[in-house]
Order: C-alpha cells, then sequence, then structure tokens
C-alpha cells in the first residue's frame, strides 16, 4: 500500500472514532450557544438570522481552501471531522434555538430546516454518488493518443453529454477515459477545463443537465424552456473555453515534446484526430438509463397521488440502482476504471458539513435578498453567480428565483415572469449565473471535487483551491464576461 493509499486507510477505517466525538463536541456546542445567543425574533414573530451565525460556514469554506496548504496530510485525516464538528453545531442550534411554526405541523421551523437540509444532502448523495458508483461499471476508451484536437473532441462530446445524463454523469463517463488518452502528457489544466466544460457549463441546455435547472422545472419553468433560450450561451460559452483548452493543449504538445527531447525519451507518437469510443458495461449502461429516470420519480408520484407523503422517493430509488450496479459489475471493469469508493466518501463527508453550516447561510439570503438592488438581469447573473461559486448552486438559484418573482414560486406566477422580455432576461441571468459560475471553485458544484479527488488518486497533482480559483479567474471568468455582455446586459 503505497502513501496515499495508506492515509486513505486509516482515514477510512479509524476515522468514525473521531467523528462521532467530533459530532457530539459539536452538538454541544450548538445547545452552549442557543443558550447563550439565542436567535432573535422580529416584529412578525419569525426568527431573524444573525449574520454572525453565518460564521462556521465561513469557517468550513476557509478550511477546505487553507488547511490542506499547511498540512495535507492532516487535513486527509481531520477533514470529516471538521465537517461533522461544524456541521452538528449548526443543526443542534437550529434544533433547539429555532422556534415557531413550521410548514410541517408536526415539527419545529428549526426542526424543519434541519430535516429540509437533511433531504436535500441525502438527494444529492444519492445522485452523486450513485452516477459515480453506476459509471465505474462502465468502460469507456478512446482508440489513439489524446492531442488537442483530439481532447478538444471529447470535451464537446462531454457538453452535449451532460444534457442528457447530468453534468456529474457525464464526468463520471469520461474523466478516466479522457485521463488515460493522455498518459504521459496530462497536465493538471486539462482536468480544470474538463471541470469547467463537462462538469458545469455544458449542462445549461436541459433541467436534466444540472440541479439549479431541475428545480427551476419542479416549480414551473417549461422543460424545453432552457434550450430554447439558452442555446446561444451555450454555444458561446462552450466555444469560448474549447478555444481556450485547444490553446493550452498546443502548449502543452510542445512543452511534452521538449521535455522528452531533453529526456532523451522516445516521442509519444502522433495524436489521433477522431476519439473513437469502445465502450463496455451492459448492465451500467442499462442502471444509468434508470438513475436518471430516478429524477424523474418525485414528480410523477406527485403528479399522480398529490396526497403522498414528500419523501424521498426517487433518491432511493438511486441508491437501490447504484447498489445493484455495483454488485452486478463484471471485476474486470471495475479493476480497469481503478474503482474506489474513496472518492465518493470524501464527497459526501465534506458536503454534509457543508449543507448543514449553509442552512443559515441559504436563510439570511431568503430573508435579505430583496435588499441586495438584485432587480435586473446583470446583477441576477453576477449575484447568483457569485453565490452558486460559493455555496451550492440549487438553492441559491432559488433564492434568486423567488427575488424575481413576487409572491409564491408557482407555474402560474413564473409564466407571469417569462412573459415579458425583462422577466426572460432576468431568469436567463439567474440559470447561466448559477450553472456556469458553478465551475468558479471546487465546491461550486458536485462533480468538481469528485473530479478533483479522481485525479488525484491517479497522481495528477491538482491546483489547491485557491489554486484553481486563480486558473477560474483567467480562463473561465474572460469568457463569462464574453456571455453576459451578448446575451445578458
Amino acid at each position: 500500500m503505497h502513501g496515499d493509499d495508506a492515509i486513505q486507510g486509516r482515514f477510512m477505517w479509524h476515522g468514525p472514532r473521531l467523528w462521532v466525538v467530533s459530532a457530539v463536541l459539536g452538538a454541544g456546542g450548538g445547545w452552549l450557544l442557543s443558550r447563550t445567543a439565542p436567535m432573535p425574533v422580529g416584529a412578525d414573530g419569525a426568527p431573524e438570522i444573525p449574520l454572525w451565525l453565518v460564521a462556521p460556514f465561513a469557517v468550513l469554506l476557509l478550511s477546505i481552501a487553507v488547511v490542506p496548504l499547511l498540512s495535507a496530510r492532516w487535513w486527509h485525516r481531520h477533514f470529516p471531522d471538521v465537517s461533522f464538528f461544524l456541521g452538528a453545531m449548526v443543526a443542534t442550534y437550529y434544533l433547539v434555538a429555532v422556534k415557531g411554526p413550521s410548514a410541517m405541523g408536526s415539527l419545529s421551523l428549526g426542526q424543519e430546516k434541519v430535516a429540509h437540509a437533511g433531504l436535500e444532502f441525502y438527494s444529492f448523495i444519492a445522485l452523486v454518488g450513485g452516477l459515480f458508483v453506476v459509471a465505474g461499471g462502465i468502460l469507456v476508451e478512446f482508440r489513439g493518443r489524446g492531442g488537442p484536437v483530439f481532447n478538444a473532441m471529447i470535451l464537446l462530446v462531454g457538453a452535449v453529454l451532460a444534457n442528457l445524463v447530468g453534468t456529474t454523469g457525464a464526468s463520471m463517463l469520461l474523466v478516466r477515459p479522457f485521463m488515460r488518452a493522455n498518459e504521459g502528457r496530462l497536465h493538471p489544466l486539462h482536468l480544470v477545463m474538463f471541470i469547467f466544460i463537462v462538469s458545469n457549463c455544458g449542462g445549461c441546455l436541459t433541467p436534466i443537465g444540472d440541479p439549479p435547472l431541475y428545480l427551476g422545472y419542479i416549480k414551473g419553468v417549461p422543460f424545453l424552456w432552457t434550450l430554447e433560450h439558452l442555446w446561444h450561451d451555450w454555444i458561446v460559452t462552450v466555444g469560448g473555453l474549447l478555444v481556450v483548452f485547444v490553446i493550452i493543449d498546443l502548449w502543452v504538445e510542445k512543452r511534452v515534446k521538449a521535455t522528452r527531447e531533453r529526456e532523451g525519451l522516445p516521442e509519444l507518437g502522433p495524436a489521433a484526430k477522431i476519439p473513437m469510443p469502445r465502450i463496455a458495461g451492459g448492465v451500467g449502461l442499462v442502471c444509468l438509463v434508470l438513475m436518471i429516470a430516478g429524477v424523474f420519480v418525485d414528480p410523477v408520484l406527485h403528479r399522480v397521488a398529490p396526497h403522498l407523503p414528500h419523501l424521498p422517493y426517487g433518491a432511493t430509488f438511486q441508491v437501490l440502482v447504484a447498489a445493484v450496479s455495483y454488485v452486478l459489475a463484471p471485476k474486470r471493469i471495475l479493476e480497469a476504471n481503478d474503482f474506489t469508493f474513496f472518492p465518493v466518501k470524501e464527497v459526501g463527508l465534506l458536503f454534509l458539513g457543508i449543507f448543514m453550516t449553509m442552512i443559515p447561510a441559504l436563510g439570511y439570503l431568503a430573508a435579505n435578498g430583496g435588499k441586495l438592488g438584485v432587480d435586473n438581469p446583470t446583477a441576477f447573473y453576477f449575484a447568483t453567480g457569485a453565490l452558486s461559486a460559493m455555496l451550492d448552486n440549487a438553492p441559491t438559484y432559488l433564492n434568486f428565483l423567488q427575488v424575481a418573482v413576487p409572491g409564491e414560486l408557482t407555474r402560474e406566477s413564473i409564466g407571469v415572469l417569462i412573459s415579458t422580455p425583462e422577466g426572460v432576461r432576468d431568469l436567463m441571468g439567474i440559470s447561466t449565473g448559477a450553472v456556469f459560475f458553478g465551475a468558479m471553485t471546487y465546491i461550486g458544484n458536485g462533480p468538481n471535487f469528485m473530479v478533483r479527488t479522481i485525479a488525484e488518486s491517479h497522481g495528477v497533482r491538482m491546483p489547491s483551491f485557491f489554486g484553481y480559483l486563480a486558473w477560474a479567474l483567467v480562463l473561465l471568468l474572460p469568457v463569462l464576461v464574453v456571455q453576459w455582455l451578448l446575451f445578458i446586459r
């Protein structure tokens, strides 16, 4: 067992004891906080979320960004402890301190908020983790060596595929064969651009593509609205990023050639022009279709049986599909994909803390969003984008959609919004801001972190949190500004 594997092994087997201790200590801290600093109540009797309550979320984000730079080994062992401590602190505070009635009569408002965050996390990890497991049972290989044109075509295919199987599904299917095709010339920027294009920007054409758009569809945005109104945004953004990628890959090609000549190594051989795929894993392909079908289980059930309790039936179906896929997946395919559960465990343990600490952050945004001066397409685009880079982009999308739509979010009220040219541009700004800016950080969208973990497990030294953000500001943000100038402004 080499160094990284040893760290992962100790983390997985000895970690749970510390996780429990961390969660108990965090719960105790949340209880004490509820006694010393109870939630203030407004004149209408509703709780008013103080800004200081967002501190645990900020601490968790800073820990993700900074601690690995100080001690990567310590972070690999103890990031679940940090996540569980902060998540348990916020959850306990809400359970104890946040009173008042909720939409669910049997629960207090605080209990409802924690339960809702827990269900959202369950749905998130069922989809992201389920697609990861299912994709592990599908072997995709491309004939030939990767090069600028070859790689750009893979990324273009991934951007299209993201709208059919989601950005997570496309990322999990293609990231391993993309790395294999570039063995001997793989650069961290290859994976950074992969995250930009396949894991985020490519999925803006359908509600299946990215969770924010799916939530918009559930609330009443027509299914084909994104394709009808965002296709030009997709072409400019994905096309612009592909041009940037080809320029980078040409530089990588020259750099690799010069390095091999200097070290007396043989040339890698000519790059292939067209990526011809070979696909194995029939069970995995069937399960992939079932995973996508699981996205529509809850809407269909609630339409057919409106009095059915609002439970995560679709997410549970996806968990079962993933379990069946793993059990039936041929071992040779799992081994060829170097499949392990560590990437999905890392994402799950970190995002559990993120979802819990995010409760007050999103609540503060919902209560104060109208005071932020967000009342035009440009403001919606950059406000949604900035927060989608740091918060989960799905609830951020919903909060700004609520700001754009007076009153309750219904199919009728959303229809009124998109019946005017200004309302259409507002929703375009919210939609593209949530999807595109989700690529700005590792935590902006679920597959970002997972691609990074998979790449590092294959020996690729990925940029740090701030290093990745710097590349996003240099390579991605200019393309998004051009897209704004053309279609949102």
